[in-house]
């Protein structure tokens, strides 16, 4: 009897800087299997008919599965092995051993454990679902329930709820421990109803002026590793995938080989290598939101469940299945430490879905246009930027100050960033410090950078900025401005600084001195960094000049 498997017991601020490699790797994904699906199914066909007729061994005609391929219907399945095959323990293809079109009875029972027990002795509360004469391959069946159940004690206390799923072809019974069950019209898995989701790492902050009175207090004792929940989300679709026709088993994607339950008894075909396998039913938790779900706890005593019941197609099922698995293992490396290439904790994937959920469809097109567009004129001005300062002949309109206000707020905005880096990517961290790098590379295009002997300081050397030549007189006004333009910059500034940072030091609580230190700096650099425009004006002086002197 096929079972489940039991699941291992196992924030910073988001910032733009690009597109994710999560979500590239998706998009990725999605492009590459709808296009192998394409030419799988141009290669393999798979177009007979879905249900076709035998005659068994007694003569009587019998409907059986169609896109079996050159394996023969598990009813019409021979008695024994060809001359010289060598039965295998597991099959390399599979066919599907029921007609679409068949009526299915199905129930499913939650659990505190995968120990299947009768049915007849499980109270009917538990019974969560029990429909009868589902039409398995009809794309129209649609089928909803709406019910609740008492949390098992065992689940309170950080367990596994379980679904375990009784399937059979209608009239048959479904319980393996009644008499004159038939394992040929009927089976039974058990599948995890909740999910153990890793919980992200609390920041222990303080208010720094507090400190003092809060030292005397016994420190709660942080737990070494990742804190591991199990989270349960009240809606369920359950669907059942009537196209999947023949596969190779042993190259499915642990993602989909998870529904795939075999024909209990181990037959094969002739060859010995070949199977078949019960319908395939598809848990399908695709859309089950982290916002969404319930931790569960002592306090969590009743829970709500809303089950869809329909017919899926397998190429969904495959993709939805695979990409689902791959961003909660993603989710589970991170948690473990393990940082995944370019960095990220799968949460990217969550977004995805969220917005894809929750906004509405013309915006969504209209926002990801818009940064598409965004993205092409960020390119162009990278682009020119870097021409003009490899073509730059002087200096004129070019303001030394301002280059260094923007990496002196690059860098702190990358040290916050480094700060709080539990789930910043380090692509968004490369893009940081490249910018900063670009930078520098322009004040070395405008100045010489020297390390200059500093007698009279308490620092032996100091940094130098020499000019690369002798200034023209419209050169030298362009410096004048520059520093005219700062000294007032700084005048409105400054004052604003030691306010917000007064404010941030009485009110807000933050991990330490440092920390204090650098959020004040970022907020001060997100909420006045537009001063630095401000000597955008010397760009316009300049340009007013060398026209007057051109007269």
């Amino acid at each position: 009897m096929p079972s489940g498997t039991a699941p291992p017991a196992a924030g910073a601020q988001a910032e733009e800087g690009g597109m994710s490699p999560m979500i590239k790797s998706a998009v990725q994904g999605i492009a590459i299997f709808v296009g192998m699906q394409f030419l799988m199914k141009q290669i393999t066909g798979n177009k007979g008919p879905a249900t076709t007729t035998t005659t068994d061994a007694s003569g009587a005609v019998m409907n059986v599965p169609g896109n079996t391929g050159e394996i023969p219907p598990y009813h019409a399945r021979p008695d024994k092995l060809d001359e010289g095959a060598v039965w295998s323990p597991i099959p390399q293809r599979i066919a599907p051993m029921w007609p679409t079109d068949t009526p299915v009875d199905i129930t499913i029972v939650v659990s505190p454990t995968f120990v299947a027990e009768p049915i007849a002795k499980i109270p009917k509360e538990r019974i969560v679902l029990d429909e009868t004469a589902f039409i398995f391959g009809d794309y129209n069946q649609h089928r909803s329930i709406d019910t609740s159940f008492d949390v098992p004690p065992e689940v309170q206390n950080n367990g596994t709820l379980w679904g375990h799923f009784y399937i059979g072809i209608s009239g048959s019974k479904l319980d393996p421990f009644t008499p004159g069950y038939d394992p040929t019209r009927a089976f039974h898995f058990v599948h995890p109803l909740t999910q153990y989701i890793a919980q992200k790492k609390i920041r222990k902050t303080k208010n720094l002026l507090a400190a003092a009175e809060e030292d005397d207090e016994p420190e709660e004792e942080i737990p070494t590793g990742p804190v591991i929940k199990s989270h349960y989300h009240p809606n369920f679709t359950m669907s059942f995938i009537p196209d999947s026709g023949v596969m190779n088993f042993p190259s499915l994607h642990p993602a989909v080989r998870q529904y795939v339950h075999l024909e209990a008894s181990g037959s094969r075909d002739g060859t010995g290598i070949n199977g078949w396998y019960y319908p395939i039913l598809f848990v399908n938790t695709f859309w089950q939101l982290k916002t969404h779900m319930t931790v569960l706890n002592s306090t969590v005593t009743r829970l709500p469940i809303h089950i869809d019941l329909q017919n899926f197609n397998n190429w969904k099922f495959t993709l939805m299945a695979s990409m689902d698995e791959g961003a909660k293992q993603t989710a589970r490396n991170a948690a473990q430490g393990q940082a995944p290439p370019g960095g990220g904790d799968g949460s990217e994937f969550e977004m995805i879905k969220e917005v894809l959920l929750d906004t509405n469809i013309y915006l969504l097109a209209t926002t990801v246009i818009v940064s598409i567009f965004h993205m092409i004129f960020e390119m162009m001005a990278f682009k020119s930027d870097i021409s003009h300062y490899r073509n730059k002949k002087n200096n004129v309109g070019i303001s030394v100050r301002s280059i260094l206000g923007n990496v002196f707020m690059q860098g702190v905005i990358f040290l916050y960033l480094m700060d709080n880096n539990e789930n910043t990517s380090w692509m968004i961290l490369f893009t940081q410090g490249m910018g900063i790098v670009l930078e520098f590379w322009k004040i070395t295009t405008v100045v010489n950078v020297r390390i200059r002997d500093a007698p009279n300081s308490i620092i032996p050397y100091r940094i130098a900025f020499e000019d690369k030549h002798v200034l023209s007189e419209t050169e030298e006004k362009t410096k004048e401005y520059d520093a005219v333009a700062f000294k007032y910059m700084y005048m409105i500034a400054v004052p604003l600084l030691i306010a917000y940072g007064g404010y941030s030091l009485k009110y807000e609580s933050h991990k330490s001195w440092y920390s204090f230190v650098i959020a004040t700096l970022v907020g001060s650099v997100y909420a006045y960094g537009f001063f630095d425009d401000g000597p955008f004006a010397i760009h316009q002086l300049s340009s007013q000049e060398c026209r007057a002197h051109a007269r």
